[in-house]
C-alpha cells in the first residue's frame, strides 16, 4: 500500500528527469503498482481512510511521485459537471490539444509540493489523450476542462515539468489572455 512517506517531494531528481515507457503488455509488478497508485488516490479521497493511514488528498499521482522513472499515472475525480473519471493509465500520451487555454482560478496543488504556490497554470482547454488502461485496453479519451488539467498535471510529471514551471513569474495570479476558466468550460 502506497502512503505519504512513498511520495517523493519536489527538489528529488526523478521527478525532473523523463520517465521511461512501459514495456507492453505490462508486467505483473507494473500492474500492481499501478493499481496501488489508483488505490491511494481513491483513498486519500476518503475522510475516514485519508485519516487512518495519513493520507493527503489528490485527484491524481505519477510513477515519479513514488520514486519511480515509469510513465504511469492514476486518476481519480469528479468534474465540475459531475462528471467521475477513473484511471489507471499506461505510457499516456496528448496526441492533440485545442489553441485555446484553460485554468483553475485558484491554482493547483500537487502531492509532492508541501507549500503553497500561488500562481495560474494554463493549461489547454481540450486535449486528446492516448494511453493502455491498468485493464490492458487501448484507449482515447477525450477530455476537457477541469480533467483536461488533471491529465497534463499528471503527464507533465513524466516528463520531468512541474505544475508551478507554467506560472508567469512576472505576473502569476493574471489569467492568460483568452483563457476561460475551468469552471466554464
Amino acid at each position: 500500500m502506497i502512503t505519504m512517506e512513498d511520495i517523493v517531494k519536489e527538489g528529488h531528481d526523478v521527478l525532473k528527469q523523463k520517465a521511461d515507457e512501459v514495456s507492453l503488455p505490462p508486467s505483473k509488478e507494473d500492474q500492481d503498482t499501478l493499481a496501488q497508485m489508483l488505490e491511494y488516490v481513491k483513498n486519500s479521497q476518503d475522510e475516514k481512510l485519508a485519516d487512518k493511514f495519513n493520507l493527503r488528498p489528490g485527484v491524481g499521482l505519477a510513477a515519479p511521485q513514488i520514486g519511480l522513472s515509469k510513465r504511469m499515472i492514476a486518476v481519480h475525480f469528479t468534474d465540475f459537471n459531475e462528471r467521475e473519471y477513473s484511471y489507471g493509465l499506461f505510457n499516456p500520451k496528448i496526441m492533440s490539444h485545442s489553441v485555446e487555454e484553460t485554468y483553475l482560478p485558484d491554482g493547483e496543488g500537487c502531492l509532492s509540493v508541501d507549500r503553497e504556490v500561488p500562481g495560474i497554470v494554463p493549461r489547454y482547454a481540450r486535449i486528446t489523450v492516448k494511453a493502455t488502461t491498468l485493464e490492458g485496453e487501448e484507449v482515447k479519451l477525450r477530455l476537457k476542462g477541469y480533467a483536461a488539467i488533471v491529465l497534463q498535471h499528471e503527464i507533465d510529471h513524466l516528463n520531468g515539468v512541474m505544475f508551478y514551471d507554467h506560472i508567469n513569474q512576472q505576473s502569476p495570479l493574471t489569467p492568460p489572455a483568452n483563457a476561460i476558466s475551468a469552471e466554464e468550460i
